[in-house]
């Protein structure tokens, strides 16, 4: 309590009402700018889904992978004439590296008796070839072959040649757009073994950006007539890309109604992004956005940026995202209304690397370093006592699970604040409630199920769409860094002007959507629940909300740019007694991108 006497004698000194920086007033303004901020954190988090698009590049890979004759692996019980087989080896180029396919052929008991020690003529030879090569394509070595050579049998042991699949070229189809290279975004080279592993790479690389579209076919190798060497014979292939691209920079508008009254309510935006620009299937956009009114009276509004940069790099991803967000309002004072305004700064780096990948999922792993910053004023002075500087560092953990239809991705983080950067202790470390060398554990998981019901007019088609939320704090957390929900962002249902926030929480979010036939319109039912706790969750009137939302959403496409909306109306379904919210909501988003 006594280090906001510090700012009261400054105030006075400077000429202003003692009464702004009471406890309870510094209290508040504190909070103010922490929901500010946090609110700034769900529009950057909504901004990089909109222009940070993950391709789905299944259908192309299953496409290669259909292409593959899958023989038949059934071995006959009776054979004539046969050879009982106690030992099989795999010869030839890189044939330990397929050894594991051998095991699993060796392992598979499906019908019941081991391959070993069996009679096999040749269709029983055939089939136990057959596994072997099932094996292999199953790891997305899809033109790698195994092959028996002429030999004796009659000492017991198979041998079987295994010839590896590699890339002879890598080549362009001749309508291809020429702005495109590939020594970045491929993680394969002429000479490697060719796996659909690094295929499915390239093409998450390639089609990353929005304006670009690609496919990768897998040819035999493309042999001139006087070639001393057979390399389709040998196992060769060619990757052979086709790769077109719109023009390369778009540019989007926004407008909706998630701002507060204290700082405008109608926000809008507009985003430049560039696509490809330096040949590297980098990506770049900047977003600029400012209040246009709505809220309370008097001289108030919002104003930021966001720029962001990546670049991929075979399995690794590069980038670099930056911000800016200044905030005024209007307090009224004892004897005169005063203008209270705060800025704050965001940088951030940030690796990630694809460590596992097979058909049904794909594991990462990311390091980011950050640095914020935040100054608050009444009218031209600062507010000293709640200056921050704090940066630290991130480590993260990504799965993504494809199952049949459905999509899971869920992201682990753990995050700690350091010392760098000269960053400043936090005005709360005097009184054990926050600092800004922060240790906290962050997860999110997003599932979507497709799936459809029996309807009067026919099959109707529908979806479940599951966002779960949640942080675990080891420290006492700024208001910054703490769990916040009861806004459009968090747990829907509420109108945002007062939220509950606390060091840790969780929330989830459930959605039902019904598609309007194929008009690319769709209805959607949410309903959202959670809850905040912690050190900093005393003093609060409640620790959980629920919330319910009904609405529309879509959009058109045509040669002039494309509209896309998301409209909604909504109501609270459980709160804490005295918690000040509107009993039912409505809001808005329109974007325009052309």
């Amino acid at each position: 309590m006594l280090g906001f006497l510090v700012p009261s004698f400054c105030a006075i000194a400077a000429g202003i009402d003692p009464a702004l920086t009471t406890p309870a007033e510094q209290s508040r303004q504190q909070n103010l700018e922490a929901q500010e901020q946090l609110r700034q954190q769900e529009i950057l988090r909504s901004l990089r889904q909109q222009q940070e698009t993950k391709p789905d590049v299944r259908n192309s890979v299953e496409q290669l992978k259909s292409t593959v004759p899958i023989a038949t692996d059934v071995i006959p019980d009776h054979e004539t004439p046969c050879f009982v087989i106690s030992k099989i080896e795999l010869i030839g180029d890189s044939a330990n590296q397929f050894q594991f396919a051998l095991n699993e052929a060796l392992n598979n008991t499906a019908d019941g008796n081991p391959i070993l020690g069996r009679c096999l003529g040749v269709i029983g030879i055939n089939a136990v070839m057959a596994r072997i090569q099932n094996a292999i394509i199953a790891k997305g070595y899809i033109t790698t072959r195994v092959l028996a050579t002429p030999q004796d049998l009659k000492a017991g042991v198979l041998q079987l040649t295994v010839i590896p699949g590699r890339v002879n070229a890598i080549r362009f189809t001749p309508d291809s757009s020429k702005r495109v290279s590939v020594w970045n975004a491929l993680p394969i080279n002429t000479g490697d073994i060719l796996n659909l592993r690094d295929i499915e790479q390239a093409l998450e690389n390639l089609k990353r950006v929005p304006t670009a579209e690609t496919d990768i076919q897998i040819e035999p190798a493309n042999v001139q007539p006087n070639d001393s060497q057979n390399s389709a014979a040998l196992g060769f292939s060619d990757i052979v890309i086709h790769y077109q691209q719109r023009f390369p920079v778009r540019i989007s508008v926004g407008l909706d109604d998630s701002g507060s009254s204290s700082t405008g309510k109608y926000l809008g935006s507009t985003t430049l992004s560039g696509d490809n620009l330096l040949a590297l299937s980098d990506m770049f956009y900047i977003d600029y956005n400012h209040d246009l009114g709505g809220g309370d009276a008097g001289k108030r509004g919002t104003k930021g940026y966001t720029a962001y940069y990546s670049i991929p790099w075979d399995y690794w991803l590069f980038s670099t995202t930056t911000s800016n967000n200044d905030y005024h309002q209007t307090v009224a004072g004892a004897s005169q209304n005063y203008l209270y305004s705060g800025t704050s700064q965001n940088a951030d780096i940030k690796v990630s690397r694809l460590i596992y990948r097979n058909s049904i999922n794909k594991t990462n792993l990311s390091l980011r370093g950050f640095l914020r910053k935040s100054n608050n004023f009444i009218d031209d002075v600062e507010v000293e006592v709640q200056r921050r500087r704090t940066a630290g560092w991130e480590f993260g953990f990504n799965q993504s699970w494809y199952i049949d239809k459905a999509v899971l991705e869920y992201n682990l983080a753990y995050r700690r604040g350091t010392g760098a950067q000269n960053a400043l202790k936090a005005p709360e470390e005097g009184f054990n409630e926050g600092t800004s060398r922060m240790k906290m554990l962050l997860g999110d998981l997003n599932l979507n199920v497709p799936f459809s019901v029996h309807a009067p007019w026919g099959n109707q088609p529908l979806q479940y769409s599951a966002n779960l939320r949640g942080q675990a704090n080891y420290t006492p957390l700024t208001p910054q860094d703490r769990f916040s929900i009861g806004s459009r962002f968090t747990v829907r249902g509420f109108d945002g002007e007062q939220t509950l926030m606390a060091d840790h929480g969780w929330l989830m979010r459930n959605e039902l959507i019904t598609p309007i036939a194929s008009s690319g319109q769709a209805l959607y039912w949410g309903l959202d629940y959670g809850e905040v706790g912690g050190q900093s969750s005393k003093n609060l009137i409640g620790k959980y909300l629920a919330g319910t939302v009904v609405g529309l959403r879509g959009g058109a496409a045509n040669r002039f740019g494309s509209l896309s909306y998301d409209v909604f109306v909504g109501k609270p379904i459980n709160k804490p007694q005295g918690f000040q919210t509107h009993q039912s909501v409505a809001g808005f988003n329109f974007n325009y991108a052309y």
